[in-house]
């Protein structure tokens, strides 16, 4: 007869924490169920072996329900009993510091043998069950036993600095150990082993833990282990792998000397690189040896192939070398030297460190980094469209440049004159066509496809930050990859390998995991390794009509089934974590809550669950010392949402880390994507930009799903006459006042209106004075003509409006409120005309995505901000372009005038075409300029005194408040600045 089980606790929720690095080790939230703690130092533990006659029962499987005394039930049906010798099935099972157990028998089917629904009660050891009656004895003592299969498993907490380890593991088709696991028996140094007899089990999946707590499961994946001998090691599993334990013949061979160092100089630090070593073993570590100064010879180990040498002393040359050094202390020999003559002190922080400066004083220049340079040809990846795209005819696959092509270009950058440059994400991306890092897979790891040995994410922040540049990160809180977001959900997808499918669907591999790097030792080209999809049916399954055709075919006309490719209606995600449905209207409340594309699996950010998991993903970059964050798709999470949670905790975690002042200037700019020319966007000021820059003016429900509704309902009924306005971009007549800004929310955003309209310059200016009173601060506005997706009115074409527009463009930009941005290659007009994104329908090098590194190879030395002191190859033709002197002395007079960075502005008492006054009033700075873009104008009213010109040097005397300007000609400016400087700069194509 059957009876109804005690309920089995849940085993620990896979919540990835931040301190984990690599490792992915587990602590779990408050409301998941706790692992019953161990102490550390216990190994030892009770067993019992269960032994069941089954020749009365003619069963054709036997499983053991079992509870340990004072412990809980697992789950139905509970252990699958193994063969053991003639009409007899055991199973060993692990009892933790009980004394005994409870017991029921079945056979998988709902036929029950409970003792007549009293349950067995039983000890330890050797126990057996025959017809009712218990003994304790081995009854196959003597016989044959009937072979089950095991495995051995070695685990490895050498980084982890756990002083015990357990295994908690499922044998497949069977049920988990109880929490904590058994205890893995000390092997070796830093491993850990355990024999685990499997049955008649291929294979099982299993979680770490060190018994107080603390958990590595694969990042919320579990590992999945065969039989034989495997290592875990750094959540890597090795399948049939050598003892690690076994001795080793020591290691005597030293690495290679280290090749091509370079060393440059930027102020009073010197930034150092050089090309990764090779070893039989390996690599660890390298010797940098500095050698001049006053203090002799100083030697630093470093754990990259980049290294920042920093607060040295001024104006002095410094001699460098580096040796490799191996895991035994073998040594290379010295490089050749490289030496380095420091300048000036300039105000630096330290690295990992954001600069925590006025956002608005750093023009920015956006890179796709897998498409600028290549620093690191290793690393190139064409993925599973490389032939289909066309990319594979050019050579040139989709992820080609790299964060160490980034560092190796920074001088060129900063030559331009930019002091801030936005990358596109950087975290682990899954699709078929994902260079541009916007299907995040793995939040918390940095895609492998932009690192290289010394040239990882760090080492770009350090060395951008070395050199007084910021890094903004672009990042995605709205949705992940179509495989969805690993440590929080990764669908399993249908997928048959027939004769037509094969191709597509890859076998999987044991111990293999997707980095979008590496490739599969057994097949030779598969990154994907067919942890995706599944013909069986997976257990627990919601997607509808699993696996059954859905009448229509392919392009090459195969069979299509359901559940083949992730979508959001088809009840494969779940409904607390991502969205279920398709997006109907751009300008509707369905925006925030449906899927924007098949690549682009909608979160539910209203879940708790969703939020932690991105908060603690963005905490890690917070910490690197990132300066900022681009926000991608922002219009489509409700403004309640960011102003709770992701806002704030922002906000958090830079003040934490790096205090208030970084805090207060961590600049988080959002996509608010409104693709029209009015004001608020098709009247829907939940769909506007400016809408996102504030506060909420009253309280919603608690419930953030329930608020998002509340306040799209409610700011609807408002209207555009109802929303709050700002002077915070506005001068008072002449006069700076400080600006309010106690409604801001934490988000300012792209100028998308003045981005739509810049066709024409005159269309822009118009159109983004008319925004300004809307946004709680437009000076903090980012203002661009094109970019990775769209050219001015919507324009799928990177602009080609000519060199003389694209001048007038920039002058107004870099004077008129806001932040100036340029996306690469405009500075020479790269790309005009063609085609922005087409994906994988065409080459990459047809598009305005294209890679641009040809144009910037050679060497390129910046020694300040717009000042480059050498270059050679096709970088010192880049640098001779008209728009790109035009830019580079655009950013000499703008960093030199502070009402051009941080004033507000004012066209009263002004005439002409783009004409405005601006100014900036803080301690002893009080910074006054009179701009005219193009056009001759008038000014009126203005305080009297000397202004002096910063692009022609003219000076004028004004005595009765009125300057008059003639027209400087299309794309020339005027800046007339109270009290300035002088003329900035030399006279270029454009500005003379």
């Amino acid at each position: 007869m059957s009876r109804t089980p005690l309920p089995r606790p849940g085993r620990p929720v896979a919540v990835l924490a931040v301190a984990a690095g690599l490792f992915g080790l587990l602590a779990a939230p408050p409301d998941a169920p706790s692992p019953r703690t161990v102490p550390a130092a216990a190994v030892a533990e009770n067993t019992a072996t269960v032994f069941y006659w089954t020749k009365t029962k003619n069963w054709t499987a036997h499983n053991l329900h079992y509870a340990p005394d004072g412990g809980s039930w697992t789950a139905v049906p509970g252990v699958a009993m193994e063969p053991a010798c003639t009409d007899w099935v055991k199973r060993t099972v692990s009892l933790g510091t009980a004394a005994g157990l409870q017991a029921t028998f079945n056979n998988g089917s709902g036929t029950w043998d409970n003792n007549g629904g009293r349950n067995y009660a039983l000890g330890t050891g050797n126990i057996t069950v025959k017809d009712g009656v218990v003994a304790h004895s081995d009854p196959c003592a003597g016989t044959t036993p009937t072979p089950g299969a095991e495995a051995t498993v070695y685990y490895s907490t050498e980084a982890l600095g756990w002083s015990t380890a357990n295994i908690h593991y499922q044998p497949a088709g069977g049920a988990w150990t109880a929490v904590p696991g058994v205890g893995m028996q000390a092997a070796c140094a830093g491993w850990w082993k355990r024999e685990i007899d499997l049955g008649t089990a291929a294979s099982l999946k299993a979680a770490f833990n060190n018994g107080n707590g603390t958990w590595d499961n694969n990042g919320g994946s579990d590992y999945t282990i065969g039989t034989g001998v495997s290592t875990v090691r750094n959540r890597v599993v090795t399948a049939n792998a050598a003892d690690p334990c076994a001795a080793t013949p020591p290691d005597t061979q030293a690495p290679t000397a280290p090749g091509g160092v370079t060393a440059t100089a930027d102020g009073v630090s010197v930034l150092l690189s050089w090309d990764p070593a090779t070893d039989d073993r390996g690599v660890t570590k390298y010797q940098v040896t500095r050698a001049g100064g006053s203090g002799g010879s100083v030697v630093t180990d470093v754990g990259s192939t980049v290294f920042s040498d920093t607060n040295l002393a001024e104006r002095t040359a410094y001699t460098y070398t580096v040796k490799a050094v191996d895991a035994a202390g073998n040594v290379s020999a010295a490089s050749a030297p490289a030496t380095a003559t420091t300048g000036d002190r300039p105000a630096t922080p330290a690295t990992g460190r954001p600069l925590g400066t006025d956002p608005r004083k750093d023009p920015i220049y956006f890179v796709l980094t897998a498409r600028f340079n290549d620093g690191d040809p290793s690393n190139n990846r064409g993925g599973s469209q490389h032939v289909k795209s066309g990319n594979a005819a050019n050579d040139d696959p989709m992820f080609r440049g790299d964060f160490k092509g980034l560092i190796q270009k920074l001088d060129y950058v900063k030559g331009l004159g930019f002091s801030a440059i936005w990358v596109t994400p950087v975290v682990l991306n899954r699709s078929d066509y994902d260079y541009h890092g916007y299907h995040g897979y793995d939040f918390y790891k940095v895609d492998p496809r932009l690192e290289s040995a010394g040239a990882s994410y760090q080492d770009l922040i350090d060395a951008a930050h070395a050199k007084g540049m910021k890094i903004y990160q672009d990042v995605v809180y709205n949705h992940s990859s179509r495989w969805g977001a690993k440590g929080l959900f990764v669908p399993t997808v249908y997928g048959v390998r027939d004769s037509q499918w094969s191709w597509y669907y890859d076998e999987k591999q044991p111990g293999f995991e997707y980095d979008g790097l590496t490739v599969d030792a057994k097949t030779g080209k598969s990154y994907y390794n067919g942890d995706l999809w599944s013909t069986a049916e997976p257990t627990g399954n919601t997607c509808v009509d699993w696996g059954k055709p859905t009448g229509g075919k392919s392009a090459e006309g195969y069979t299509v089934y359901n559940c083949q490719w992730p979508s959001p209606t088809s009840g494969m995600f779940p409904k607390a974590l991502y969205h279920q449905c398709w997006i109907g209207n751009w300008e509707g409340e369905d925006s925030r809550s449906c899927w924007l594309h098949e690549d682009l699996a909608d979160f539910n950010t209203e879940n708790p669950a969703v939020q932690n998991y991105l908060i603690g993903a963005y905490d890690k970059y917070i910490d690197m010392g990132v300066d900022g964050f681009r926000v991608d798709t922002a219009v489509h999470i409700p403004r309640t949402t960011w102003n709770r949670r992701f806002l704030p905790a922002v906000q958090d975690r830079v003040a934490q880390r790096h205090g208030a002042e970084a805090a207060k200037n961590f600049f988080v700019f959002g996509e608010v994507a409104a693709f029209v020319n009015d004001k608020w966007n098709r009247g829907s000021v939940n769909h506007s930009a400016q809408f996102y820059t504030w506060k909420e003016r009253k309280e919603y429900d608690a419930d953030d799903t329930k608020a998002a509704l509340e306040m799209y309902d409610y700011e609807q009924q408002q209207g555009t006459g109802n929303q709050p306005t700002s002077t915070n971009a506005f001068l008072n007549g002449n006069s700076y006042h400080t600006p309010d800004h106690s409604r801001f929310s934490g988000m300012n955003v792209i100028d998308m209106r003045m981005h739509m309209n810049f066709g024409d310059a005159q269309n822009a200016f118009s159109n983004g004075k008319d925004s300004d009173d809307s946004y709680n601060d437009a000076t903090y506005n980012v203002v661009y003509v094109d970019s990775h997706d769209y050219g001015p009115n919507k324009s799928s074409e990177r602009y080609a409006g000519g060199t003389d527009a694209w001048a007038e463009n920039m002058s107004l930009m870099w004077t008129f409120r806001g932040i100036p941005t340029l996306y690469y290659g405009s500075e020479i007009e790269f790309q005009k005309g063609k085609k922005i994104d087409c994906g994988p329908g065409c080459p990459l090098a047809t598009t305005g995505r294209a890679y641009f590194g040809d144009h910037v190879a050679g060497s390129v030395t910046a020694s300040d901000f717009s000042q480059v002191s050498s270059a050679s190859g096709a970088v010192a033709t880049t640098l001779q372009q008209p728009l790109v002197r035009h830019v580079q002395r655009l950013n000499q007079i703008r960093r030199a005038i502070p009402a051009l960075q941080t004033g507000q502005y004012s066209t009263e008492g002004v005439s002409g075409g783009m004409a405005f006054k601006r100014r900036y009033t803080s301690g002893s700075t009080d910074s006054f300029a009179l701009v005219t873009v193009s056009g001759g104008a008038s000014f009126t009213g203005i305080p009297n005194g000397t202004y002096t010109d910063a692009v022609s040097g003219d000076v004028r005397t004004v005595t009765a408040g009125t300057l008059s300007v003639a027209a400087p000609g299309k794309g020339n400016l005027r800046v007339y600045v109270l009290n300035g400087p002088g003329r900035i700069g030399t006279a270029g194509p454009y500005l003379k």
